[in-house]
């Protein structure tokens, strides 16, 4: 018998949202079959029945995949299967878990996997805020115990109008776009870019969102309502032992030490000393003590105190130094610190033809000019872990810098390079993201790069107990771990160009957030006026960075400049080192670290596509004798008549007496006849010296 679905539609900002469940994977503890337009999610939850033994973590994974179907496409891959996921579903992946894993219990352990597929696709649509509401209401629906419901979408700005589910084409003119996850309780992530817009815009466009995922969650509670599922218990906190007075004593010392690695020492000293103290049998509940005694203890340091773990006030900035040039190969290097944080990052300046190609459901055609890695060593933190690869939070931190960057960065039709910046970050005690964004600037400034603004990044922390609040400037990685918020801002010193915010409490007051804002752009100006000793303008480029040259070409020897399978464009790099490219209006950009490879490649597409000039002279082939003179052509392109008159510097009665077809003749342009066609002089070519010839 066919189930019967239940359905709840809602409208946003004029677009109609369809979310349906009972119908479509009905094994999963969840599941919602998300529909706007033509295009179609399916969302699922699934919950372990029970957690593993021992288990002293919650084991969530969320995991985006787009399926090439989906938008009537078969994959290229060699399989013609999906591969690995990419960094963009990694991305959406990340937007997901960020929404919501705030919202379970603490003492939830049972493994969640949530899985979002899109199953019918408009590329250029707004995919991921569709697949983030569809994770929402399938968690809101299933009897997993997470407090909702919850919601997320994307918001942008153009031209000062808000919009929601704005497609690629729209988008591309916005000057914010913000993902926004919101709870029950209020913002819990925030994830977006802009064009170095102000603090008000940046709340205006929480605030709008807010407003926009309201209507949903209000719609998740109507589809709960008709066929949710009830809610499993929550897990009853343990009871936990108390700390002897001289292990607490010795905690609260160890946290008066400065320097992280000091400081955890003696916290991890002090615990083993409790803990060998003890039968093996009561070791794992005072383990638990101690983390929870930590974790107060710290808490309430920094808010009665308005001292943190290295001894700054609430709103101080660690140290800063820096450097640029330590790499004498690299088009752009940077070295830079920040406390306990340091990152080498450089910057590499290429041809179109090196532009990164996302191979996306969305981008499978399209080219990225600037694209930025970040790698995150284990030497970095003093540890040993296998080399994998970049992981989902390698990948979250380098799109983030890059975010932050790119609205610095000139445009495209006046610098036309493909830019890499590469992060190896070399030590990390918190916000490694942000000194990215701070050595990438201080490396694309080094390469050259003529950035409208430098570009600096900050990271703020916050605790609270519900009454007592403190904003906290430049987190530590414990502070990071411990705290309430992880709030990312990035910018230049006209206004914001990226943002990231994670927020443990479910809410966050207005004043508060606020507050948090308005002492983010205080620090971003000062980390900008400490780099600003170091760098400030672009710097003369080195000897290693490649110049780019521009060419005109005809359209019409576009395909003569090619050549088959760019037979012709591989023969021109090959021979002189340059690499050429050239698009369908003729524009031809060639770039090279020294000016006779480039002198010389813009010689030969000159030569390939028939660009002459009236006065030179060039080397051509007869190809045909008539009385009044003979053909000659120069080029793929190019063939003229050379009248008799102009065969010699003597008369000649028969062409024939000079010119024989297939021989090579060095001929000057002398003009074109008033029909546009070709006219050519031997008899001035020949008082013109061999090195005088262009090709």
């Amino acid at each position: 018998m066919q189930p019967t679905p239940h359905r709840v539609t809602v409208t946003i900002a004029g677009t109609e949202l369809t979310f349906e469940t009972g119908r479509v994977a009905r094994q999963a503890s969840g599941a919602v079959l998300a529909t706007c337009g033509d295009n179609v999610v399916l969302a699922t939850v699934t919950a372990a029945a029970a957690a593993k033994p021992g288990q002293d973590f919650f084991p969530l994974t969320v995991e985006y995949r787009e399926k090439w179907a989906s938008a009537g496409r078969i994959p290229g891959a060699f399989g013609k299967r999906e591969g690995r996921i990419t960094d963009h579903e990694v991305l959406v992946s990340r937007l997901i878990d960020r929404t919501v894993r705030s919202l379970f219990p603490e003492t939830y352990r049972n493994e969640v996997q949530i899985q979002v597929q899109v199953l019918s696709a408009e590329p250029t649509s707004d995919l991921e805020s569709l697949s983030l509401l569809a994770a929402c209401a399938a968690l809101h629906v299933s009897p997993v115990p997470a407090k909702g419901p919850a919601g997320g979408l994307r918001v942008v700005r153009v031209h000062d109008q808000w919009l929601a589910f704005a497609g690629r084409a729209q988008r591309a003119d916005a000057d914010l776009e913000f993902s926004v996850g919101i709870g029950p309780d209020g913002l819990v992530m925030l994830e977006g870019e802009a064009k170095e817009v102000d603090e008000q815009s940046a709340i205006a466009a929480i605030d709008q969102a807010g407003e926009w995922i309201a209507k949903c969650q209000r719609a998740f509670a109507e589809l709960r309502e008709k066929a949710g599922r009830e809610k499993l218990p929550v897990p009853a906190a343990p009871t936990l032992p108390e700390l002897p007075a001289a292990t607490r004593t010795a905690l609260q010392q160890a946290l008066q030490i400065a320097e992280k690695t000091a400081r955890r020492a003696a916290i991890a000293a002090a615990e083993q000393q409790w803990l060998e103290s003890l039968d093996e049998a009561a070791r794992p509940a005072c383990k638990q003590a101690y983390g929870e005694a930590l974790w107060h203890e710290m808490r309430e340091m920094v808010m009665a105190t308005r001292r943190r773990l290295d001894g700054r006030s609430p709103t101080d900035i660690r140290p800063i130094w820096s450097e640029v040039g330590l790499l004498p190969r690299a088009h752009g290097s940077a070295l830079f610190t920040r406390g306990e944080t340091q990152a080498i990052v450089t910057a590499t300046l290429g041809s179109p033809d090196d532009a990164l190609r996302p191979g996306n459901l969305a981008d499978d055609q399209s080219r990225v000019p600037f694209f930025l890695h970040y790698n995150f060593p284990p030497y970095s933190v003093g540890e040993t872990r296998p080399l994998r690869g970049p992981g989902r939070r390698e990948i979250g931190h380098g799109s983030l810098a890059r975010r932050g960057l790119q609205a610095a960065l000139p445009d495209l039709s006046s610098y036309p390079f493909t830019i890499r910046v590469e992060s190896e970050i070399t030590e990390s005690n918190g916000s490694s993201s942000m000194a990215t964004v701070c050595g990438g600037s201080m490396a694309l400034l080094h390469a050259g790069v003529p950035l409208s603004r430098p570009v600096a990044g900050i990271a703020m922390g916050l605790i609270s107990d519900g009454q007592r609040h403190a904003v906290l400037s430049d987190i530590l990685g414990d502070e990071d771990h411990l705290g309430d918020m992880d709030f990312k801002v990035v910018g230049t010193a006209r206004g914001i160009t990226a943002i990231q915010l994670d927020n443990k409490l479910g809410g966050l007051p207005a004043e508060v957030l606020e507050g948090a804002f308005a002492q983010a752009r205080d620090g971003r100006l000062h980390i900008l006026g400490e780099m600003a000793k170091t760098i400030t303008e672009p710097a003369e480029p080195s000897r290693f960075v490649p110049r780019a040259h521009r060419v005109a070409i005809m359209p019409d020897a576009v395909g003569a400049l090619i050549g088959a399978r760019g037979a012709n464009i591989k023969a021109i790099t090959e021979s002189t080192g340059a690499r050429v490219t050239v698009d369908d209006d003729g524009a031809v950009l060639i770039f090279a670290t020294d000016g006779q490879s480039a002198a010389r490649a813009r010689t030969m597409v000159q030569r390939t596509a028939g660009v002459l000039q009236v006065g030179r002279c060039y080397r051509g082939t007869v190809t045909g004798v008539k009385d009044f003179g003979a053909f000659v052509k120069i080029n793929a392109v190019n063939e003229g008549l050379v009248p008799v008159e102009e065969l010699d510097d003597k008369p000649v009665r028969h062409a024939g007496d000079i010119a024989r077809e297939g021989e090579e003749m060095i001929v000057a342009v002398i003009g074109a006849d008033d029909r546009g066609r070709l006219r050519l002089s031997r008899r001035q070519a020949l008082k013109v010296d061999e090195a005088q010839i262009e090709f």
